[in-house]
């Protein structure tokens, strides 16, 4: 159940599988007077335009010149910005009701190249192997050296039970290889939960959707959160693109019962939120660990981050993607978009996470291929300067798992056991102090 969070009652979304991106959805923006000089560069843009549509060798449609030359605009500006002609506007919207056709990858590019974020779990690609950091060098007979993100969701998209073959670069290996996928309908299950040993429960949030907040909700009542049965819980926000902020908010709201989870800051007084908990509807303060990995990112960032931020949780695994900008999406008039960086988001403690990411309080490293993060996309924007100074951490460095133990920890899952370890053993700590006083 939603609790009454403070804050403008906006729908932003932070990740969806076309790329990772934080928005801002459903405002409306006065579209401001040209200054002169600006009016003066586009004397050029209309010059081209007539050169092309008098001369070009076969006659164009104006309004794909148009698109065309806006789709440029955006994508000098950074990896998230964008346009989106009417087809692609509609399918974003379709992406945050959790269910579409196609083969479940998360992407950005890196070097002009396709690159996986984090496979959708569950899914055909997910299925057939396909890894965080593999290029994609070719969809179908098209190869994917400068495409646009929105065009290589276009061609990997389609009907359930239609196939798409793509060829697949990876580091460690010779020559691309082919997948061949049969396109299924991604019905991403937001949130899955089980009981790890008794009174110690396992919550996994795999992206922030519509009835995300509800999904957690049922869960957390089936573990006997609200009735005192949960010792401690494992929130497990790996490979989690993000998606809906307001969800991702109120998820935090949940485990918090005061101060700011997170705010963002624009170049306008506009463009600057804040959203806080309140403590109706808090759950109890067992303790939590929260695991995150480099395919973390945007909703789920902001989760850790406000958690981390008040002791709320422990944050267990390796660095996360850094993704800390604001994407707002502004309908245009013939029913196309454009999806615009208008500002960034920061942790309660003031951290901005752009380019840098959440850095766990112990860090466990998996036996996996190393994350994409943002600072690997082309024309990222800049991290900003030091951090505030935070309380010293505890470190466990463990980037590197020995032979000896690779084994084994590929036949488990090495993080989500190391947290239990770490419920357990905090929850028998606990007990003797109170045992002792």
């Amino acid at each position: 159940m939603f609790k009454n969070i403070k804050g403008r009652r906006l729908i932003m979304l932070l990740g969806i599988a076309a790329g990772i991106s934080i928005f801002i959805w459903g405002i409306s923006y006065r579209v401001s007077a040209v200054p002169m000089k600006a009016y003066e560069n586009l004397r050029i843009f209309t010059d081209v335009l007539s050169i092309i549509q008098d001369n070009y060798a076969e006659e164009v449609e104006p309004k794909n010149l148009i698109y065309g030359a806006v789709k440029g605009m955006l994508q000098g500006l950074d990896p998230h910005s964008s346009f989106m002609a009417p087809d692609e506007y509609k399918e974003m919207q379709v992406d945050t009701k959790g269910s579409f056709g196609g083969i479940g990858i998360e992407i950005g590019t890196r070097d002009g190249m396709l690159t996986v974020i984090a496979p959708i779990e569950d899914t055909p690609a997910f299925k057939a192997g396909i890894k965080a950091g593999d290029r994609i060098v070719k969809i179908g007979d098209k190869y994917t050296k400068d495409m646009s993100i929105n065009d290589a969701v276009k061609l990997m998209r389609g009907p359930k039970g239609t196939k798409v073959t793509i060829w697949i670069s990876r580091e460690g290996w010779k020559d691309p290889q082919e997948f061949a996928l049969t396109r299924d309908i991604i019905a991403i299950k937001s949130v899955k939960y089980k009981v790890l040993e008794d009174g110690f429960g396992y919550l996994r949030i795999a992206q922030f959707q519509e009835k995300t907040v509800d999904d957690l909700e049922n869960a957390l009542n089936k573990l006997g959160s609200r009735e005192g049965k949960l010792k401690g819980l494992v929130l497990d926000l790996r490979n989690n693109p993000g998606g809906l902020l307001q969800q991702a908010v109120a998820v935090a709201d949940e485990f918090l019962d005061s101060g700011l989870i997170v705010y963002t800051k624009g170049r306008s007084a506009g463009q600057d939120m804040q959203f806080e908990a309140k403590a109706e509807g808090t759950h109890p303060p067992y303790m939590i660990i929260a695991l995150v990995n480099g395919g973390s990112a945007s909703a789920s960032e902001i989760v850790a981050g406000a958690l981390q931020d008040h002791k709320r949780a422990v944050i267990l695994g390796t660095q996360t993607f850094g993704k800390g900008s604001v994407q707002t999406i502004i309908p245009l008039s013939d029913g196309s978009a454009v999806r615009l960086t208008t500002s960034k988001y920061y942790t309660p403690s003031g951290r901005s996470i752009q380019a840098k990411g959440i850095e766990p309080d112990i860090v466990i490293g998996e036996v996996v291929k190393e994350h994409i993060k943002e600072r690997d996309l082309e024309r990222h924007l800049q991290a900003e300067g030091p951090q505030p100074e935070q309380d010293k951490k505890i470190k466990i460095e463990e980037k590197t798992i020995k032979e000896k133990e690779k084994e084994e920890a590929a036949e488990e899952d090495i993080q989500l056991k190391r947290a239990l370890d770490y419920l357990k053993s905090w929850y028998i700590f606990q007990g003797t102090v109170k045992k002792a006083s």
